[in-house]
């Protein structure tokens, strides 16, 4: 590539970072912003919809959960960072049961085989998970959520605001902390 080349390419990447800043309204800053967020204005956590079934509970709604803090965590079994997420998922519903915290697995497969509850019901035997799990195969609860991301997490305050988002792994104790707040803050 000859020197004029090299500007010229240089010049583009530049170009369409900015563009891409501007058209989707994204500061420089926030790029490279960590897929963890506290929710300044908080929005109406969405109900459960959709739900093809549910594991270890009664169908749940929202409105049911008022008065609890509530971690809803979108996940699917045979994804390997949703499964590594379960241990803490798990570990935090243990402590704070009892406290007023609910977690809700919300599990949206991402591969067809993913669909059966046979198979979900394994998974959940298998990771010891004993809170309420829905099964959203269709995706309802997903996009009701304006999800993305296996796995994804959001807790619920007990006003029924989303108060905090996170994607991916880690941020752990960032999201006890800010269960023990709000559990702390009604008591």
């Amino acid at each position: 590539m000859n020197e004029r080349s090299k500007i010229a390419a240089a010049l583009t990447a530049a170009l369409c970072t900015l563009a891409f800043g501007v058209t989707f309204g994204v500061a420089r800053d926030q790029i490279a912003r960590p897929l963890l967020e506290t929710v300044d204005a908080a929005r109406a956590a969405p109900n459960f919809t959709g739900i093809d079934r549910w594991f270890n509970s009664a169908p749940l709604s929202i409105a049911d959960l008022r008065g609890k803090v509530v971690l809803v965590d979108f996940w699917t079994y045979g994804c390997y960072n949703c499964v590594n997420t379960l241990p803490h998922v798990t570990r935090l519903y243990d402590i704070y049961k009892d406290k007023g915290f609910v977690v809700v697995g919300v599990h949206t497969p991402e591969f067809p085989f993913e669909k059966s509850a046979g198979n979900v019901e394994t998974a959940l035997k298998r990771h010891g998970i004993r809170y309420p799990v829905a099964q959203d195969n269709e995706f309802a609860t997903w996009n009701a959520y304006r999800n993305h991301y296996w796995p994804a997490q959001y807790i619920v305050d007990q006003n029924g605001k989303i108060v905090f988002e996170h994607a991916g792994e880690g941020q752990y104790d960032e999201m006890e902390q800010l269960v023990k707040k709000l559990l702390d803050h009604n008591s």
